[in-house]
């Protein structure tokens, strides 16, 4: 007598073959269209360092840590283009994936797993090209805390998992949603100490900022390069947890109404 396959093993299997299908067809879309491909996933990075070099090179004697203003911009500039690339891609999954969400055998988690994994790969990649680049080119050798930089990714990655689930699900039923969320999301880059450190703000300014949880972010990812700074405004439950929340919510959400925004467009 043969036994029927085991519905999770099988519903296991099949969600890692939609995975893997969905991010090959990212990477054929997104990548393979444009010139260069994955090149410019790196030339963009390095593009906005050279501008920050050499306008704040420009203006200061000095970064806020360090004499090489590439390095200090890198470690605020790259882990938050790594959250704001997972933010905004997770945010588009079910617009994205749409035709192939009306298969029985490819689901809205799928989507999102698949831009999570395939963008967090790519910016993680990136990270190492440009770090081990600005450390060849300028010949830097810090003592680099790896704990404290990986620490740093993941709460950039938690961070924009967090925010792309929520936001795909505010934008699928309120698409207004997507042009409030631009005006609320630009001022970030300034508002998370990315081109300063939390201590150079005044006291007053300083309790505000503690609320952003980007900034704890940068402040990790510096703690990782600079064997001197000690971010110890840093609140590893304050952020987790709020990343924790914003995904449960969103996936929440998403789980409720997924049906709902599929039918309604």
């Amino acid at each position: 007598m043969v036994s029927a396959p085991h519905p999770r093993r099988t519903r296991s299997f099949g969600t890692a073959r939609a995975i893997s299908a969905l991010m090959l067809r990212e990477m054929a879309t997104t990548y393979g269209r444009s010139p260069g491909g994955y090149l410019w996933a790196v030339l963009e990075p390095i593009g906005a360092l050279a501008i920050l070099t050499i306008a704040f090179g420009l203006l200061l004697r000095s970064p806020s840590l360090g004499t090489n203003f590439t390095l200090f911009y890198a470690t605020g500039y790259l882990p938050f283009a790594l959250y704001g690339a997972l933010a905004g891609k997770i945010a588009q999954s079910i617009r994205f994936s749409r035709p192939l969400l009306a298969y029985p055998s490819v689901t809205y988690m799928d989507a999102i797993l698949a831009r999570f994994m395939l963008n967090l790969l790519t910016q993680l990649t990136v990270f190492y090209i440009v770090m081990t680049g600005v450390h060849i080119v300028y010949d830097i050798h810090s003592i680099l805390d790896v704990p404290a930089i990986l620490l740093g990714l993941s709460m950039a990655a938690a961070l924009g998992f967090a925010v792309g689930v929520m936001n795909c699900f505010l934008m699928s039923v309120m698409p207004v949603w997507e042009n409030i969320w631009m005006i609320v999301n630009r001022p970030l880059f300034v508002l998370s100490a990315v081109l300063y450190i939390y201590e150079d703000l005044p006291a007053f300014a300083q309790t505000y900022m503690w609320y952003n949880p980007l900034a704890h972010m940068t402040g990790v990812m510096r703690s990782g390069f600079y064997a001197t700074y000690d971010a110890n405004y840093v609140s590893l439950p304050y952020v987790f947890g709020i990343a924790l929340v914003g995904s449960t919510v969103g996936l929440i959400l998403l789980g409720r109404y997924h049906r709902h925004i599929l039918n309604e467009r």
